[in-house]
């Protein structure tokens, strides 16, 4: 399998595994979609680490694949291919992406939906689509733009180049870079930490701060009132109250 869902102490990895590079041909979509559809259903799998091994993250899609498509089949396949990676961005846990070697056009696109991303002081990002003649189309020109603003994103699309770790980190594109060999270990303890939270409190979290990027501002607050109030009726809301009443912040345990 070119993608596999690994699963311990809470957290789910979801690997890429189509060396050398991991390019995202259509088996590798399909299977990524799957997968994250199977994480967000699993109860065991409280937090997700995406990872595409200790070299590579993901060097784009196949080209020589695409190469091969005219117009008509790309309209076909065009959803489905941003569903691929809807599908990860609506994982309704905690999502990490780990970050090595190269992660561009597609890779760069996957990092983007998650939540938080460790990248490797060898990291190099971009979205170079345009130099086929392309844009990104997997997500790439709204995701980008939501997280690192409209004229960085678009110098970055415009211009197709590609970022090393520290001005990634700069741009707001990775929000930490450690040494090469721990970039996994570290993505993994975060994943690890949530993966011991309030499960509802973190899915009622990630989804009113999505929502309200995506729509105006009454929306957002709608969704977050409705999500405040509805956690009242949960029992890790019970179980974080009397244990900040009894023992002090930050003790709570949950199931």
């Amino acid at each position: 399998m070119t993608v596999n869902l690994e699963v311990a102490e809470g957290v789910g990895t979801l690997r890429l595994d189509r060396p050398p590079m991991n390019a995202l041909d259509v088996a590798t979509q399909d299977r990524l979609k799957e997968l994250a559809e199977e994480a967000t259903r699993r109860d065991d799998v409280r937090a997700v680490v995406i990872y595409g091994g200790e070299k590579v993250f993901a060097a784009g899609a196949d080209i020589k694949e695409m190469q091969a498509m005219d117009h008509t089949a790309m309209v076909l396949r065009a959803r489905a291919l941003q569903d691929s990676f809807t599908a990860v961005a609506r994982i309704p846990k905690p999502v990490v992406a780990a970050v090595t070697g190269y992660a561009l056009g597609g890779g760069c696109e996957l990092a983007l939906c998650a939540d938080y991303r460790i990248a490797a002081e060898n990291a190099k990002l971009g979205q170079p689509e345009i130099l086929l003649g392309l844009i990104p189309g997997a997500g790439g020109t709204q995701r980008l733009a939501r997280l690192i603003g409209p004229s960085k994103a678009k110098d970055l699309i415009f211009t197709g180049r590609q970022v090393k770790a520290d001005e990634a980190l700069a741009l707001g594109l990775v929000d930490r870079v450690v040494p090469a060999e721990e970039v996994y270990s570290a993505a993994h303890a975060w994943a690890a930490k949530l993966a011991q939270g309030p499960a509802i409190a973190l899915r009622a979290a990630k989804e009113s701060i999505d929502t309200g990027l995506e729509t105006d501002i009454d929306t957002g607050l709608a969704v977050e009132r409705n999500w405040f109030a509805g956690l009242f009726a949960t029992e890790d809301r019970e179980r974080g109250m009397r244990s900040f009443v009894e023992e002090g912040p930050g003790k709570a345990k949950f199931l």
